[in-house]
């Protein structure tokens, strides 16, 4: 009786692990529900990952938190300083000396992936690049990110920024619990400015029934990285998906959680929060030769979708246009009313972000690690970058 039992009980388990199982993946994923954290599935949740522009989510909730704090308003004055406005593309292309509403900012940093607005973002908020990413790292800490370290706000590749799957969840968690009011960000479909419109680098917006966020990143090292989040029936599920081959096919990969999750109506006892560590958690894996490093066009290294589909291959619904038009939000300079964030001016009213960055001494050797981290001609953020030789 109790050997029949415990084989009724195995067949049950072994069926469920069958349906979250699903295809075999070759990197990093966790599929959750936002209600209770209950994952759905997972595979290297705590290997160690170049975030790329997923980092823009702690730059998002680390400026939701000095909004709560009364630190700036949604309507107080981002400036564009010369080391934002010199940062690599997917850019804005502000000026030096420009100036928006932070509301617009963030709106910028999260759909079209902003680098120089993302950086302008964590000056202006934390007085300048490395103390802003003190308070990235505070927050991680906080939230019990272990596997995370931060140290620019915009994703662009440093050896020493890194996360994991698993980290990134909770981050998810955090953000779409404590800020709801910000949850519509997420999910615009594309921006105005002027007369341009700038679509979502989420191919699921639109596109996947239900989908209402979150961000993508990419950078050579990384692959390209996603995560989608979408609401049926009052269910919300999430898809951490990292180092995929491209921005379809990390479309195409969340797609496919997703719908997993939605069919699975039950998961596992094992949380976001509760999850044990496993597996290599402190070699970070490098993806520059494998997807950088083949002939590959332009679009196909950057967060744009090639507009032609592979030879003998269907296109992919990730890689069509919207089918209705899209709803855009309109963005750009001026604006900004509120008070100026409180990092930016000292007593004195010094702006931290403008004070320029003393180089070395050119009469004395440059110390082990005191020279610029140059990433060859990696990819940055959403689209390819030549670094000059």
């Amino acid at each position: 009786m109790r050997h029949r039992h415990f084989l009724k009980l195995f067949s049950a388990g072994a069926i469920m692990l069958s349906v979250l199982a699903g295809p075999a993946l070759a990197n990093p994923v966790v599929v959750f529900d936002l209600k209770n954290g209950q994952i759905l599935q997972h595979q290297d949740a705590f290997k160690r990952w170049y975030p790329a522009s997923l980092s823009k989510l702690m730059t998002a909730y680390v400026t939701f938190r000095a909004i709560a704090a009364g630190e700036v308003q949604l309507d107080s004055p981002i400036k564009v300083t010369k080391h934002s406005a010199g940062e690599p593309p997917s850019k804005m292309g502000f000026k030096p000396g420009s100036v928006m509403r932070l509301d617009n900012a963030l709106k910028m940093m999260l759909v079209k992936s902003a680098n120089d607005i993302a950086m302008a973002v964590g000056e202006n908020v934390g007085g300048s690049q490395a103390a802003f990413a003190e308070r990235m790292n505070a927050e991680a800490a906080r939230l019990g990110m272990n596997g995370t370290h931060f140290v620019n706000p915009n994703g662009l590749y440093s050896p020493d920024q890194y996360t994991t799957a698993r980290d990134l969840s909770v981050l998810v968690m955090a953000i779409r619990r404590e800020f709801p009011q910000y949850a519509p960000w997420f999910s615009i479909e594309g921006l105005a400015v002027g007369k341009k419109a700038i679509p979502n680098y989420n191919l699921l917006i639109g596109r996947y029934p239900g989908a209402d966020g979150m961000k993508t990143g990419f950078v050579c090292p990384s692959g390209f990285n996603m995560i989608g989040s979408a609401t049926r029936n009052g269910r919300t599920l999430v898809a951490v998906v990292l180092g995929e081959k491209s921005a379809v096919s990390r479309a195409e990969t969340a797609a496919k959680l997703l719908d997993q999750g939605f069919d699975t109506p039950t998961a596992g006892s094992a949380t976001v929060a509760t999850l044990a560590p496993y597996g290599d958690t402190v070699s970070p894996n490098d993806m520059q030769d494998e997807v950088c490093k083949k002939k590959k066009t332009s679009e196909e290294q950057s967060e744009t979708p090639p507009a032609v589909a592979a030879k003998d291959a269907p296109k992919s619904p990730y890689q069509e246009k919207l089918d209705h038009v899209p709803t855009l939000v309109a963005v750009g300079l001026g604006g900004a009313t509120g008070p100026a964030p409180k990092a930016m001016l000292d007593q004195g009213g010094q702006e931290y972000a403008d004070v320029p960055i003393p180089s070395w001494r050119p009469d004395r050797p440059v110390p082990t690690g005191g020279g610029p981290a140059v990433a060859g001609s990696a990819a940055q953020g959403d689209q390819p970058v030549k670094v000059a030789n």
